[in-house]
């Protein structure tokens, strides 16, 4: 499949296109340079910002140029796109450390030697920025009105929608504009979400440079079940390992619903569309090898060849008989808090497998505690020393949920 196009909208990456037809003609007959932008508002990415990733990820591997764009300029307003609320607001030294930690994560994806794809931050051409001049040479440009039109801003303004979040949009389109002029990028691809903000910036170039350039949105992902893809009860499905481990990343996936499991592989690896339409054929316990498969595969390109060879080994250690792997998440208990015996419903508290000890009861009483495979039976007994094989035990929750404790001291 030479033409991108054809393989984004097989993937189904394709939600809107500005003009189809013109770009899928950009798209045979030259290499274009496109962007998608990223607000450093938190130090990782999220499962959430995959499908980007994935895009500018694409491109290059058909020979387009990418450009990630850092919002260390836009981060300072904050998107009001999806929100009910106005953001948080960071200090500049919050911005640009987020920032540095987004770096290394997008590097997992992208070739940035030799110019192959670049990495820019808007702090660059916004922070330094004449408001007057701003106004008179950009605002201008902008009607009020087809702003107040825009998805984003109706459901704020219901809520309250602040004058610095009003500014986003304008900026966005400024960012398509700077790219445009130096760097000659004729392609924004984003969130569907961002649909009004993106043809704001084609809109921009038009106007300014005469010149005809293209949007592109992905469209929301969520799961056959309806849910915003990539949140766990715990939180975000963070790409940073410290944040969430490689281990249980992986077990997010194996663990996706059945139903998402070939849409998943399209947007989430570099399968190809023949291998994926083999998975997708499995039924029954083998659709099991397509949900390894995908597992180990977004691991691999989140967090490398050996992190994702240990989750894999580690589950199926857990999984069949019963055995521990130094990929699995843990906790270190120390050695007295096992002395006269630990409560069961104190000890998954500690491991983290229940949130409160009411949690934890209802956890025992429902028959989904374990230790060390044995299901614990009563919410009085006591785990001691004697559970911990070679200085430490195995807790499982429900039937996916793993901790490994760690006995410390002699």
């Amino acid at each position: 499949m030479s033409n991108i196009y054809d393989e984004l909208l097989q993937r189904g990456f394709i939600q809107q296109t500005s003009n189809e037809a013109a770009l899928r003609e950009k798209f045979s007959k030259e290499k274009i340079t496109c962007y998608i932008g990223f607000d450093p508002t938190a130090d990782s990415l999220h499962a959430g910002n995959l499908v980007q990733i994935m895009a500018l990820a694409f491109m290059q591997r058909f020979g387009h140029k990418p450009i990630a764009v850092l919002g260390g300029g836009t981060t300072m307003i904050g998107d009001p796109s999806g929100r009910t609320e106005l953001r948080q607001m960071l200090t500049r030294e919050r911005i640009v450390a987020n920032g540095e930690k987004i770096r290394q994560q997008l590097a997992n994806f992208l070739d940035f030697a030799g110019g192959q794809a670049m990495m820019i931050d808007n702090a660059d051409w916004l922070l330094g920025l004449n408001y007057i001049d701003f106004l008179r040479d950009i605002g201008r440009h902008f009607s009020v009105n087809r702003m107040l039109a825009a998805e984003a801003y109706k459901i704020r303004l219901e809520t309250g929608l602040s004058f610095i979040e009003f500014n986003y949009q304008i900026l966005q389109a400024y960012d398509y504009l700077m790219l445009y002029r130096r760097h000659g990028c004729t392609l924004q691809i984003g969130g569907n979400d961002q649909w009004g903000n993106i043809l704001a910036g084609v809109d921009l170039i038009r106007r300014l440079e005469g010149a005809e350039v293209e949007a592109l949105t992905t469209p929301l992902i969520t799961t056959a079940d309806g849910k915003k893809m990539g949140k766990t009860a715990a939180g975000a499905v963070w790409l940073d390992a410290e944040k969430f481990s490689p281990y249980d990343f992986y077990q997010y996936w194996v663990n996706v619903d059945d139903r998402d499991v070939g849409r998943f592989l399209k947007y989430f690896t570099f399968l190809s569309l023949d291998e994926i339409q083999k998975l997708e054929a499995l039924q029954g316990a083998d659709l099991r090898q397509a949900k390894t498969m995908l597992a180990y595969e977004v691991t691999r390109n989140v967090h490398g060849e050996t992190a994702a060879q240990q989750a894999r080994q580690a589950a199926q250690a857990l999984f069949g008989d019963g055995a521990a792997s130094d990929a699995v998440p843990q906790i270190n208990l120390p050695k007295q808090s096992f002395q006269h015996g630990l409560g069961v419903i104190e000890l998954f508290v500690a491991a983290g497998l229940a949130s409160s000890k009411s949690e934890a009861r209802r956890l025992i009483t429902q028959g989904g505690a374990y230790v060390n495979q044995r299901r614990i039976e009563s919410i009085e007994e006591k785990v001691d020393l004697t559970d911990a094989r070679e200085g430490f035990m195995m807790l499982r929750a429900g039937k996916k949920r793993y901790q490994k404790i760690v006995v410390d001291g002699d």
